[in-house]
């Protein structure tokens, strides 16, 4: 998927005699969901089912159960975000990757809970997932670090994940690293649009609903901020272009 993706354990987790086998079983299931959900979804692989289709090969009627339903996902998204998230491209592609990620993230979270793994911290390219605590049998929560996008080696925050809290994801989305990058639709058609925001991190309960909701804030500025934070269960941290930062007040406390 372009990006680096990894699993941590704690400590405790591999102090056992089987604890090497653990994590490698535990790795190795990670790297199967996202090995299969690339091998489709993928723009950047020729041989992807999402290649074909924006080729012109194949089209969503003739795609697969598994690519329509994520489409499925991705529309309805578009029409509770009031389109900031949307799954077209200014070019006309069909893009999944906008919720792919999440989605691939969440399948891992099953294949770990399968796998009989409670504690364990996933971070997907700066989207984080968590169960459990790094100190099992506690309810000390993990601790997730936002990076200042002014500063790539200075921290703006961190936030808790986990343990007694009821927020386990944490997804930020931004043009820091990647440039413009992040579209809307428009009126009668979808265009790369400019944000107020340089950097949006969201919190939520689960991994899809914060990473989708952080690429609409980044997307819609201050009026989607608005609409997700009254609609949804989030808390989030939003950097300005100026480097101001509006914040909800899980990130203030």
């Amino acid at each position: 998927m372009g990006t680096v993706i990894s699993l941590a354990l704690p400590a405790g987790a591999n102090s056992t005699p089987d604890g090497g086998l653990v994590l490698e079983g535990a790795a190795a299931a990670v790297e199967h969901v996202f090995t299969g959900l690339d091998e489709m979804f993928s723009l950047y692989r020729p041989d992807s089912e999402a290649s074909r289709l924006a080729r012109g090969e194949v089209t969503l009627r003739d795609a697969s159960a598994a690519f329509r339903a994520r489409f499925e996902d991705a529309t309805g998204w578009r029409l509770l975000t009031e389109g900031f998230f949307t799954p077209e491209r200014p070019d006309g592609v069909l893009d999944l990757s906008g919720i792919i990620k999440g989605y691939a993230i969440d399948q891992a979270a099953s294949a770990l809970e399968c796998a009989g793994v409670e504690d364990w911290c996933l971070n997907a390219g700066g989207d984080v997932l968590v169960s459990g605590s790094p100190a099992p049998g506690t309810a000390t929560p993990w601790m997730a670090g936002i990076v200042d996008p002014q500063d790539r080696g200075t921290l703006l925050s961190g936030f808790p994940l986990g343990g007694n809290g009821s927020f386990v994801a944490l997804a930020t989305s931004g043009t820091a690293e990647r440039g413009d990058h992040i579209w809307r639709a428009g009126v009668g058609r979808t265009e790369f649009r400019r944000t107020e925001f340089r950097q949006v991190s969201v919190a939520a309960t689960d991994i899809v609903t914060a990473d989708v909701l952080a690429t609409a804030v980044v997307a819609g500025g201050r009026r989607m901020l608005d609409w997700a934070t009254n609609s949804w269960d989030v808390e989030v941290l939003a950097v300005l272009g100026n480097g101001e930062l509006l914040a909800t007040p899980g990130f203030r406390a």
